[in-house]
């Protein structure tokens, strides 16, 4: 990887953690508040937790990872492409909920934070190369 590259791995891996806690608050207190194993409501919390760290990701990516000036087209490509990470999040986590549970080998709050990890990871990588070869490139 480049310098430059390297650099704004580094910041992105920065604001993404910062994200990730973001989004496993969001989702550990809506598990808490109104805990559930149903895979329609999993999807809706991921998907709101997921929200509130994408909007986070892009204000903070877009005035220091990739340092842009923020424009129209740049947050219909945003958008696009954090869709397509929210359903790479979500696939990962419902399908990761439902397999721990099949196993029955950890507590609940365990197999859903775990499937959470996991979703975090692919879909903050796909996004990082969405971002900086699709939606902020120069």
């Amino acid at each position: 990887m480049k310098k430059r590259g390297s650099k704004q791995f580094a910041s992105y891996s920065v604001i993404g953690l910062s994200c990730a806690l973001l989004d496993i608050g969001v989702l550990n207190g809506l598990l808490i508040a109104f805990p559930t194993r149903e895979a329609g409501l999993l999807t809706v919390y991921n998907t709101l937790a997921y929200t509130a760290a994408i909007l986070n990701s892009y204000y903070w990516n877009s005035k220091y990872t990739f340092n842009v000036n923020k424009n129209k087209k740049q947050f219909a490509a945003f958008i696009i492409q954090a869709t397509v990470s929210l359903f790479i999040a979500n696939g990962v986590f419902v399908g990761g909920v439902w397999l721990l549970d099949q196993l029955n080998l950890f507590p609940n709050w365990l197999e859903a934070n775990s499937a959470k990890g996991l979703s975090m990871l692919l879909s903050s990588l796909a996004s990082f190369f969405f971002m900086k070869w699709f939606v902020f490139r120069r």
